[in-house]
């Protein structure tokens, strides 16, 4: 998962993600979003604004498993969501996380 957490934080600095509820909503409403990553600790509150939208626009959500971990990764101290916008980012996530067990990304270690 570190390698994925990497791959978003390159993203962010390349604007190949968006990050934070309202952006990833924004930015899947007009079908750019590729990838989502969702933190499994974030409020209901804030999923439930976000992951319908993206279900309906049937975007992949992969689940990480502390906002921390993945707000370390685009320079905040937590997020909920980042939505990566980039296909070939958006590609190469996919292939990282489809090689690793389900139990390994629930941990959010790699």
């Amino acid at each position: 998962m570190r390698q994925v957490l990497r791959l978003v934080g390159l993203g962010v600095r390349s604007r190949g993600a968006v990050v934070g509820v309202e952006r990833v909503r924004e930015a899947a409403q007009r079908g750019k979003v590729a990838l989502a990553l969702v933190a499994a600790d974030s409020s209901k509150h804030s999923l439930s604004k976000v992951v319908p939208l993206l279900a309906a626009r049937r975007v992949r959500v992969v689940s990480v498993a502390k906002s921390v971990d993945l707000g370390g990764a685009v320079g905040r101290e937590q997020t909920a969501v980042v939505g990566i916008v980039d296909r070939q980012l958006a590609q190469g996530i996919r292939e990282l996380t489809d090689s690793v067990p389900e139990r390994s990304q629930g941990e959010g270690s790699a």
